[in-house]
Parts: C-alpha cells; sequence; structure tokens
C-alpha cells in the first residue's frame, strides 16, 4: 500500500477532542488536521515528535489534512490511521501473505452476520464453507520489549465482535481475531488485561469456543505499507 499522494511531514503539537491534532509542516506552517484514530494512542505519540499527513484539496472538507504516520516515544513508526488496516488486509490476502487464509474463491468486506447485527470486516468464501474475518488494528507499544498489546482503551465494541466470532465457531462455522499490528519493531503480540479486563476474558472465551487468532505485522515507511510476517500472539 503505497501512500498516494506523498505523505508530508510535521510535528505534534497537541492532540485533542480524539478526532483532531495541532501540527507544525516542516515549513513551518501550523495545521488543524483530522486524527483518525479513536482509541487513547497511548504510548503512541508525544508532543514534539515527527508525523507524516495526508493534504486534502477537496474543498468541502473542513480539516486539510489526516495524520497518517507518527514516531512512538520508543522510535517505532506507527501507523495512526485505523481505517489503513483493512485495505492492508486485504491486500495481503490477495497476495497470499496470510498463509492461513489463502485458497479462498471469494472476498466480501463489511458482511453482516451474528445474533447481535455486527459486520464482520471480511468473509471469505471456501469450497468447504466461508470465514468470518474480523480485523483489530495494534499500536501499542511499550519501552524495552517487542511485544504489542490490544486494546489501548477499553472497548465494548471488540468484545461484541469477540462474543459474535465465538457464536459462530460454536456452529462449526470458521471465526478468525486477526490483528494487524501497525507498529514497527515488533515481534508478538498480547492481550491488554491490564487495561480491559473484559475484553481478555471475551478473548479466552473465543478461544476457548474454537475461535481462531492471527496475527501479522507491517513494514512501514513514510511511503508504503504492508503485512508482511505473522507475529506469535502470547495468550
Amino acid at each position: 500500500m503505497r501512500f498516494e499522494p506523498p505523505l508530508e511531514e510535521g510535528r505534534l503539537l497537541r492532540r485533542y477532542k480524539r478526532f483532531l491534532a495541532d501540527i507544525e509542516t516542516a515549513g513551518g506552517e501550523q495545521l488543524t488536521i483530522h486524527c483518525p484514530n479513536t482509541g487513547s494512542m497511548l504510548n503512541c505519540m508525544s508532543e514534539g515528535c515527527r508525523v507524516w499527513f495526508s493534504r486534502s484539496s477537496d474543498p468541502r472538507r473542513k480539516l486539510p489534512g489526516t495524520w497518517e504516520l507518527g514516531e512512538t516515544p520508543q522510535g517505532r513508526l506507527a501507523c495512526i490511521n485505523t481505517a489503513r488496516a483493512n485495505g492492508l488486509v486485504e491486500e495481503a490476502l490477495r497476495a497470499g501473505v496470510i498463509s492461513e487464509l489463502s485458497g479462498f474463491t471469494a472476498l466480501r468486506r463489511e458482511v453482516r452476520f451474528g445474533a447481535e447485527n455486527s459486520r464482520a470486516d471480511f468473509r471469505l468464501d471456501y469450497p468447504a464453507g466461508p470465514a468470518w474475518v474480523e480485523v483489530k488494528s495494534v499500536t501499542l507499544g511499550f519501552p524495552d520489549t517487542a511485544v504489542a498489546a490490544f486494546p489501548d482503551a477499553r472497548t465494548e465494541r471488540g468484545a461484541k465482535h469477540l462474543r459474535e466470532l465465538a457464536g459462530l465457531a460454536r456452529q462449526g462455522v470458521r471465526a478468525v481475531q486477526l490483528y494487524c499490528v501497525n507498529l514497527s519493531g515488533i515481534e508478538a503480540v498480547r492481550v491488554a488485561a491490564e487495561i480491559d479486563p473484559a475484553y481478555a476474558a471475551g478473548l479466552r472465551e473465543a478461544r476457548a469456543a474454537g475461535v481462531e487468532v492471527l496475527a501479522y505485522g507491517a513494514e512501514i515507511t513514510p511511503q508504503a505499507m504492508r503485512l508482511v510476517r505473522r507475529l506469535d500472539v502470547l495468550l
């Protein structure tokens, strides 16, 4: 996934009201841009850190750009735009990078499923039946360890998706929780039970019900991103 048009670099002044960030561009221009991340962004930013943003020329937009990447306090690159995760995963699925999910005959996105009327990120069709895949973007890293964690804030929506996946698995339908690790320098992923014990419990229940849990890590530069390899999931 290449960034087109190319991203511009700046420095973070502050993030506030969840969806707003003030930055200063390399040319000294001060802008308020969109922050497309609903999480806490814990350990993912600091004032003065380098950021990369996409600029829009659409006159209908209220804000001139979107925060795409950031340099974390640990010196890693993180994809701030969580909407990129599904595009990365689809690209990797179609290229056969995610070997556990290869061989599908059709791919659909945002398909309704489950007793709670959720939307699965992907439905993959195989000769033996479908696989339902839920994707979560992981950007929470820590100093002195190459283990990232999810979630970075309490997520009732994430717990709901786990319940839906578990319900499918109990019916004998293939269900997959896929963590898309949009953070460089990571070797494994764990659940952040210290942040959301309910989500951690839901993941344990989903695993027990037969839900597959996978994690794939991204290679990130200011020019492009792509999923490149499977990571360990520590449960």
